[in-house]
This record gives C-alpha cells, structure tokens and sequence, in this order.
C-alpha cells in the first residue's frame, strides 16, 4: 500500500514538475529574442524572415521572395496560431495572413499591429472535383441565387460587418425536402471567422454560405474537419464533394481543382510587432479562456477518448499481427520452411518501417480505403499495421533469445511445433520482451497524434482546436502534454507491476 501511495505522489510531483517547467520556459522564451529586420512595409519584405501558415496564398504569395539576393527566408507553419507565436518571441520577422485572421490574432495578441499597406488582395471561392461538372453548375446556380437576394452579404455581415450589422442575421437552417443525398464539405475549422469551432460545432462565414447552398439544392451538409493543405487532396480522392476553407483562387490550383463563383473580395495582411506590449492576462483568465469558457475541455475529453479508442485497438491488431508475423520468421530461421509466407513477411516489414507512419496513414485514408468513411477505423488499421512490423521484430528476438535446447526438449516429449510454441517458448518469451513491447504501445499512442491529417479529433486535434479558438499558443498544448505523459506513466507502472508477476515464479 506504502509503495502504491509513494509511486502515486511521484507521478503527481513529476506532472507538477512538468507543468512548472514548461510555464518557466514559456516565460522565460518571451525574453529571449533575436533582433531581426524591421518590417514597415511589402518592400521591406526582403530580406526578412517571413511567417506563413502551409498551403495558403500568403504562403504562395511570398514563396516569390523566396531565395532572393537579399537572403529572405520564408517559415512555414502548420497553423497561423504558431506563425504567431514565433513572431512574439522573435523569431521571425513579420506574418502574412489573410486579413480577417489577422484581426483576430491582433485583436488577441497585445504587442502586433497590421500594417497600414496591404500586401494583396484576393478572392474567395470553393473547389470541387475537375471531373465533377455537374455539381460545379448546381453549386454556382445556388449562389448566383443567393448572392441576388442578398442571403449571401447578410452572412457576411453577420460575422464581419458593421457594429450594427454584426450578429444581427444569423442564417437559419431551412425546413426543406432533402432527398438528392448528402453535401461532404472540407474544411479546416482553423480559420475565424470563416471556419472555427463554437460550442462543439464547426461554424463561420463559408459554414453558413455551405448550408445555404445545400438548402436550395435539397441536400444534408456533412462537414468534414482536416488539414487545410489536406483538402484539395481530399477532393481529388473524392472523400469530399466540395472544399470550403477560404480558398483564394489561383492559376496553380485551377490546374487541381475547379473553383465556383466568388463569393468575397478579401486581402492578405502583414502582421508586425509594434512594440507595446501592453497588459497580459494572468494564468487563471488563460486557464478559463481555454478550458472553461464555451465548455471547450470538451475538445480534450471527445479528443482523448479517440485516442484510446485508436490506441486500444491499433495495439490488439499490431500484436496479432506482429506475432504471426513473427511466428512465420521464426520457422522459417529455424526450420527453413514457409518461404513465400517469409517472403511476404520480410516485404511488408521492410515497406513499413522504411517509411514514415505519417505517409501510411495518407496513403490507406486516401488511397487503399478510399471508401470507408470511418476515420477512427481507418486510422485504427493505419496504426495497428504500422505498429506490426515493429511487434514481429521484437517478438521474433524475444523467441530466439530462449535456447533452442528448450524447444528441442519439447518436441522430444511428443509436442508439436504449435504446442511447443504455446506452452514452452512464448511463455518465456513475452516475460523477456515486455518492456519493448511497452515501449512500442506508448510510441503508438504518441503516433496517433498525427491523426488530425485526416480530419480526425484526437487528443492533439483538440488541443489545436482550443488553440485556434484563443489564440493561444502554450496553454492548449501544455495540457495535451501532460495527458499523455500521465498516460504513459500509468502504463509503466501497470506494466512494471506485470513483470514483477510474471517473474515471481523465478524466485
């Protein structure tokens, strides 16, 4: 018992410990800048070390500037929160992003200011299938419609109009008949007020225009969340109809995708610090902004409960797997048998640990279950083939490493090759590859952190949601850290506490 409560308060001082540092190291990160180049207008752009969020036209924008003479250096991040963040501690010289995100992030962020001088204008359209005309001449009739009753600038303005316009016509679903099938709709849900969360639904600006366009062609929306640079991919596999995540229309993705009418005329901003840094929040304002407020823990919770979810049974199909596998390299070393089943087996483990988990899962999402619209499944198999190969390697050694004098022992007393696998060699095994094997599950469940690629919330999703919502970069993810690091340690001690059963019979 004694033993129980001193692990227990060890693992609470190390969370503590953890937390601790990492706000020390935030603090301590908002001092230590490098001095950059000052950027007060586009033509100081060179030179400068510029932030952009991956995929979007500021990144396309200033790709220009890129490698020039004047030595510019363009920083991709997977979210404008993150460009952001770097620009605060200074280690980059501006942002360019799309003008109403940059409000926000000034809005939120004391220390930036938006330059005066704008950096490009642009327009906003959605993106379908090349191939997918018939929807394309559907999706503009409705907005054609919409745009000419004026349904279109009242969402518009209801998110981003005057003080007196702003919030004062919501659109309201329509009670119409639904039976020409289902809207799928891409987006990243990363992108205020366009495209965000509010209250555990995905709602902004292109979400309205969306279902109005689905009430005038008589069909349900359903939206799917991903990586902004994830959705053309999306479409062109047809795991979404349309792309809705303010999509500026450019020749270069005109060559991928087909855009509808525009609906806006929007421009991209230049973010800059202004050295006012003004007054800051306190950690409880943070902690209230993040987790309480609009019930956004609730990110983490359904996040978390998907990662268990994937963990748990990405970890029974790598262990299955991974022991046949096994099983099969170890007769065949051994026996010389089942050569093409060998074969087989040494291909799959050389494709799987010879490319990253991150490509897998794109590929089996994308390519090989193009159909199946279960991520959660998806993901579950994409990790659990993954996790296999590696299973079979540390399965295999464990039953080398027992003395083929033991297994020769049990085929003299009448065993099979199956029964003295079973009852003499695996036994003894698994006793000896416990720990690897704990290793390969909390790297599994740190893995399945990259699942937000296809659209799926997971523990990391959730915190990126939070932290699209507040600005805020640290708070979101120090949580997520330290969920996982109490997971993990959790499962080192039920499994130290294993191995201390499974080897009390050698006393």
């Amino acid at each position: 018992m004694k033993s129980t409560k001193k692990k227990l308060i060890m693992l609470v001082a190390a969370v503590a410990l953890m937390a601790a540092a990492m706000f020390a190291f935030t603090a301590c990160g908002q001092k230590s800048e490098k001095q950059g180049k000052k950027v007060t207008c586009a033509d100081d752009l060179h030179g400068a070390s510029i932030g952009v969020q991956l995929g979007t036209t500021g990144d396309i924008y200033v790709s220009d500037y890129e490698g020039d003479k004047d030595g510019t250096v363009v920083e991709r991040y997977n979210k404008g929160a993150d460009a952001i963040q770097a620009l605060k501690l200074g280690k980059i010289d501006c942002v360019v992003i799309d003008e109403q995100p940059a409000l926000e992030f000034v809005k939120q962020n004391k220390g930036l200011k938006i330059l005066d001088e704008e950096f490009t204008k642009e327009d906003y359209a959605f993106c379908l299938n090349k191939t997918n005309t018939e929807l394309l001449d559907q999706v503009n009739g409705a907005i054609e419609k919409l745009e000419a009753d004026g349904t279109i600038q009242d969402i518009i303005n209801n998110y981003i109009g005057s003080e007196d316009q702003i919030g004062k016509t919501p659109y309201v679903k329509k009670d119409v008949d639904r039976s020409n099938g289902t809207l799928k709709v891409g987006t990243n849900a990363e992108f205020p007020p366009y495209e965000y969360y509010e209250d555990n639904q995905i709602t902004g600006i292109d979400m309205d225009i969306m279902q109005a366009v689905c009430d005038e062609l008589g069909m349900d929306m359903q939206v799917e969340d991903m990586a902004f640079d994830s959705i053309i991919a999306a479409i062109s596999s047809g795991k979404v109809d349309i792309g809705a995540s303010g999509f500026t229309v450019t020749e270069d993705r005109k060559k991928n995708v087909n855009f509808t009418d525009t609906y806006i005329t929007t421009k991209q901003d230049i973010i800059v610090k202004d050295g006012n840094t003004g007054s800051s929040i306190g950690i409880k304002e943070k902690l209230y902004d993040n987790f309480v407020k609009d019930n956004r823990y609730m990110y983490i919770v359904k996040g978390l409960g998907n990662t268990i979810v994937i963990t748990v049974f990405a970890v029974l199909l790598g262990i299955i797997l991974g022991f046949l596998i096994a099983i099969v390299r170890t007769n065949h070393d051994r026996n010389g048998g089942l050569t093409i089943l060998n074969g087989i087996c040494k291909a799959y483990l050389t494709i799987i640990r010879g490319t990253p988990v991150m490509i897998q899962l794109l590929i089996i999402y994308y390519v090989i279950l193009s159909s199946v619209t279960n991520k959660i499944l998806v993901a579950a198999i994409a990790f659990g083939l993954n996790s296999a190969a590696y299973v079979a390697e540390i399965v295999r050694s464990g039953i080398m490493s027992v003395d083929i004098g033991q297994f020769e022992a049990g085929r003299s007393l009448g065993l099979n090759y199956g029964q003295t696998m079973q009852l003499i060699i695996l036994p003894q095994a698994i006793k000896n590859i416990l720990p690897a094997l704990l290793n390969e599950v909390i790297s599994l469940l740190k893995e399945t952190s990259i699942s937000g690629y296809i659209g799926l919330m997971d523990l990391t999703k959730g915190g990126d949601i939070i932290r699209s919502n507040t600005y805020e970069a640290f708070i979101p993810l120090i949580a997520v850290a330290i969920i996982y690091l109490v997971i993990v340690m959790l499962l080192s001690h039920g499994v130290s506490k294993l191995e201390r059963r499974l080897r009390s019979n050698e006393r």
